[in-house]
C-alpha cells in the first residue's frame, strides 16, 4: 500500500515536471520597438548629439538676466508670444530707486534755479534799494556839512557863541557822514556789479554734478525694467510673480542652479541644430555649403535634412551629466551648426535633444 502511494506520487512529479519543462520552454515572439533607433543613411557617416535652438546669425538662444536685483512685480507676456524690440517682458519693484531718482531730479533743479538767480543778478528791486541808499547817504553828508558849515560860520564871528564841544560834534558828524557815503557807495558798485564769477562757475559744477546725479539714478530706474533686446519669441519664462531675481537670473530648486530669467529665440521660419562632433572625429570633418546633414528625432521615426550654417571654430569640454562648473571631462566636442525649415506637423522645439549624421567627405 505505501509503495503504490510512493509510486503515485513520484508519477505526478514526472508529470508536473513535463509540464512545467513545456511551459518555461515556450518563448513569446519579442515586441517591436516603438520606433526604429537612429541609423546612418551615409556611407560614411559621422554621428553627433544635437540640441535644437532659435535660428541666429551668430550666438544661441537670447539669454536675458537683469542687471539689478529685485522682486518681480509684472510679467506683461506669456511663453510662445511673438514680441517686437523694445517690448516690456518683466518689471521688477523699483519703488525705492523711484523715490531717490526724484529726490535728485528736486535737487538737480533746485541747483540750477540757484544758477539762474545768479546770473539774473543784480535784481532789480535790490539795485533800486541800493540806488535810494547812496542817495540817502549824499544827502545826510550834505546835512552834516551845511551844519558844520553854520558851527564854524558862528565860531569865527563869535567864539564864545559856539562851544568847541558842539563844534567837535560837528567835525565828527561831517567825517562820519563822509565814510558813510564811501561804504554805500561801494555796496552800491559791488550790487550793480552783479554775482562773482567765482560763485556762478562754482554753482554751474554744483547743477552739472546734481543734474549727472539725476540722470544715472533715472538710467538706473530703467534697469528694473526687462525689455526685448531683438524683435522674436518667447520660448521660456522661468521666474513667477513675487520672484526675487538678480543679476545672475533666478534660482532654479530642482537643479540648484542659475538660469536666466526669459529666454527668447527668433522668429524666423528657421530653427537652429548645434551639433557637438567628438573631437576624434574632428579630423574626419569637413565643414562647407555641400555638407550633408540629417537629423532623426527621438522618440519618432521621423528624419529630417539639414543644411550647414557654420562652425564654431572652438573647441570646448562635453557637458552632458550635470553642471558645467562642477563637471570636468575629458572629451572635448567642437560645436557645427546646421538649420532646417520649421513646419507644424515637425513635432521639434528649441531645447529638445536630436540624434543627427553628418556626411563625410
Amino acid at each position: 500500500m505505501r509503495l503504490r502511494a510512493e509510486l503515485l506520487l513520484a508519477l505526478i512529479g514526472f508529470l508536473v515536471g513535463i509540464v512545467a519543462t513545456y511551459v518555461f520552454g515556450l518563448h513569446s515572439a519579442p515586441q517591436a520597438p516603438a520606433f526604429n533607433p537612429a541609423a546612418n543613411p551615409y556611407a560614411q557617416g559621422i554621428y553627433a548629439e544635437g540640441i535644437v535652438e532659435s535660428y541666429q546669425s551668430n550666438g544661441k538662444n537670447i539669454n536675458i538676466y537683469p542687471n539689478v536685483s529685485g522682486t518681480i512685480v509684472e510679467i506683461p507676456v506669456h511663453e510662445g508670444q511673438i514680441v517686437a524690440k523694445g517690448t516690456v517682458l518683466a518689471r521688477l519693484d523699483d519703488s525705492v530707486q523711484k523715490a531717490t531718482t526724484e529726490q535728485l531730479r528736486s535737487q538737480a533743479e533746485a541747483a540750477h534755479a540757484m544758477l539762474d538767480e545768479l546770473k539774473a543778478q543784480p535784481r532789480k528791486e535790490n539795485f533800486e534799494v541800493a540806488k535810494a541808499q547812496v542817495v540817502y547817504a549824499t544827502a545826510q553828508l550834505k546835512n552834516t556839512q551845511d551844519q558844520l558849515a553854520k558851527q564854524e560860520a558862528s565860531y569865527r564871528f563869535d567864539p564864545k557863541s559856539v562851544s568847541q564841544n558842539t563844534l567837535d560834534d560837528a567835525i565828527n558828524a561831517e567825517k562820519v557822514a563822509a565814510a558813510n557815503l564811501k561804504v554805500v557807495q561801494r555796496q552800491y558798485d559791488l550790487t550793480k556789479a552783479g554775482a562773482w564769477i567765482y560763485d556762478i562757475s562754482n554753482q554751474e559744477k554744483t547743477f552739472d554734478a546734481d543734474e549727472k546725479a539725476y540722470l544715472s539714478a533715472r538710467s538706473l530706474l530703467a534697469w528694473y525694467t526687462l525689455t526685448a533686446p531683438a524683435g522674436g519669441k518667447v520660448l521660456a519664462i522661468q521666474a513667477s510673480l513675487g520672484s526675487y531675481v538678480g543679476s545672475q537670473g533666478t534660482y532654479d530648486s530642482y537643479t540648484q542652479g542659475f538660469d536666466p530669467v526669459i529666454v527668447m529665440g527668433t522668429a524666423d521660419e528657421y530653427l537652429n541644430v548645434r551639433c557637438y562632433v567628438d573631437e576624434i572625429l574632428i579630423h574626419r570633418l569637413r565643414p562647407s555649403s555641400k555638407t550633408q546633414a540629417e537629423m532623426t528625432i527621438r522618440g519618432t521615426n521621423i528624419s529630417v535634412p539639414l543644411e550647414f550654417v557654420r562652425l564654431q571654430p572652438f573647441v570646448s569640454p562635453k557637458i552632458e551629466l550635470s553642471d558645467q562648473r562642477l563637471e570636468r571631462v575629458d572629451v572635448r566636442v567642437l560645436p557645427v551648426i546646421f538649420r532646417f525649415k520649421q513646419a507644424e506637423s515637425l513635432p521639434v522645439y528649441p531645447g529638445q535633444l536630436v540624434d543627427v549624421y553628418i556626411a563625410e567627405k
